[in-house]
């Protein structure tokens, strides 16, 4: 029984020592993560968001200041050119035309007043010097003595000057009777100024008062109204970020959705890309215009839009995914060299592996080429594309899980997968299964030390 009961045990420890020799010996070989390279269409796309406005916006103010007492717009309202839409108490201002009137009316009594009086200085002009021309005569004659002599020359001068005041006076009566004319007419611009009209075609969008409520325009005008000019034409403001602005053009074609209609997409076209620069923590958009009609009248002004703007596209090509070609094998250096030189890969064995095996860049460079053929963003079947495209270096995983390196130039991507437009080195089909992340099972913590690589 004891000998027995000795075997058992051996055998149990026999069987646990060749479990965790399997174990660990299982946990020295990688865990990769795959996705296969694929065949199909991709779209490159600038998406941003922005907010849908009318192509003309006028703000309806108020030139004076006063009570509101009637409105004859509400919101929504469809207003023509020249419609009141609003009436500021008048009171003060007729009574301020009414003075005015009267300050011009007593102007005018002043002008005649003033011209009756050069008139009678006229008269008495010609009086004193008749009587200074007999005396002149008669002084002669020594009838007069030349002491009434004198008197009756400083009476004709003095009637000669009473002529030119009295003739100053009436100009001043007629300055007096212009200027009290221009202030009734301020007195009944401002009164005119109570009645608002529109000063547009459109649809009142939004009303900023109600009747009874007093504005005050002594510093800046208020706005009472807002009136859209045509709903049926509308923009949209997209908000595009600076990495972006050099792929749109004017003219094309956009699309874009709203919350308020989930299922539909909307139709547009880039209009304008305004070189006004906004910077939100370092953060540079510049404004898109993005041009659209709205004949039903769905959409409306500040409602917010989801853009989507095509820049490129491409059919039938190898797709790889993205996380593929940011891997980078969880290998030495010289493990790396040694892959590199096996398959072809000289240039990249030269290159500094250490700093990939570290994460770096595993192409060893970034490589900004012309692609053949594409030149001016197209090709001859049609498909646009961008002319720029990048060198990378594919992981890709064997039956045998071995690893093999293929270098390879990229096309467009939409951000989830990217377009291979040549294999430079290697062999790459569909179906291929590419590495796109790794594990270690010995290593459970760090990038590239036991936790996915993505």
């Amino acid at each position: 029984m004891l000998k027995r009961h000795w075997l058992v045990a051996a055998a149990m420890i026999a069987a646990v020592a060749a479990f965790a020799a399997f174990k660990f010996g299982r946990q020295d070989k990688p865990q990769y993560f795959t996705t296969k390279a694929d065949r199909g269409d991709i779209r490159q796309v600038v998406e941003a968001t922005g907010t849908i406005n009318a192509v003309i916006t006028v703000q309806v103010g108020s030139q004076v200041s006063g009570t509101i007492s009637h409105l004859f717009a509400d919101f929504n309202s469809r207003v023509k050119r020249g419609q009141v839409v609003a009436q500021i108490d008048p009171a003060l201002f007729e009574g301020a035309v009414l003075q005015a009137k009267g300050d011009l009316a007593n102007a005018k009594a002043n002008v005649v007043s003033a011209k009756a009086n050069l008139e009678k200085a006229r008269a008495t002009a010609v009086q004193t010097k008749a009587d200074y021309e007999r005396a002149v005569g008669l002084t002669k004659e020594a009838v007069m003595s030349q002491q009434q002599l004198d008197l009756a020359k400083a009476n004709s001068d003095s009637a000669i000057a009473a002529v030119s005041a009295a003739d100053a006076q009436v100009t001043q009566a007629g300055a007096q009777v212009e200027q009290k004319q221009a202030a009734l007419t301020v007195a009944q611009t401002n009164l005119d100024y109570t009645t608002i009209h529109a000063p547009i075609d459109g649809t009142v969008i939004a009303r900023n008062v109600d009747v009874g409520q007093t504005v005050a325009a002594s510093l800046q005008a208020p706005t009472l109204f807002t009136i859209a000019q045509d709903l049926t034409k509308m923009q949209v403001y997209a908000s595009t970020d600076e990495s972006d602005v050099g792929m749109i053009k004017n003219g094309q074609v956009v699309t874009f959705k709203v919350d308020a209609f989930p299922r539909d997409t909307f139709t547009g076209r880039v209009s304008q890309i305004r070189m006004n620069a906004t910077t939100v923590q370092n953060v540079v958009t510049y404004n898109t215009v993005i041009d659209f009609a709205n004949p039903d009248l769905k959409l409306f002004p500040g409602m917010t839009a989801y853009i989507t703007i095509p820049v490129a596209s491409t059919k039938n090509v190898v797709r790889v995914p993205n996380g593929a070609l940011r891997y980078k094998p969880d290998l030495s250096a010289e493990q790396i060299r040694a892959l590199y030189q096996r398959y072809g890969l000289a240039e990249q064995a030269s290159a500094p592996v250490a700093s990939e095996a570290a994460g770096g860049d595993v192409s060893g460079k970034q490589t900004r080429v012309h692609a053949p053929g594409q030149a001016g963003g197209g090709n001859d079947s049609g498909q646009t594309r961008t002319p720029l495209l990048d060198v990378a270096v594919l992981w890709k995983l064997h039956p045998d899980s071995t690893l093999e390196p293929v270098k390879i130039r990229t096309g467009i991507t939409d951000h989830t997968v990217t377009e291979v437009a040549e294999i430079l080195k290697g062999e790459l089909k569909e179906g291929d299964e590419l590495v796109t992340g790794s594990m270690a099972a010995r290593k459970t913590s760090g990038p590239g030390t036991g936790a996915p690589r993505r």
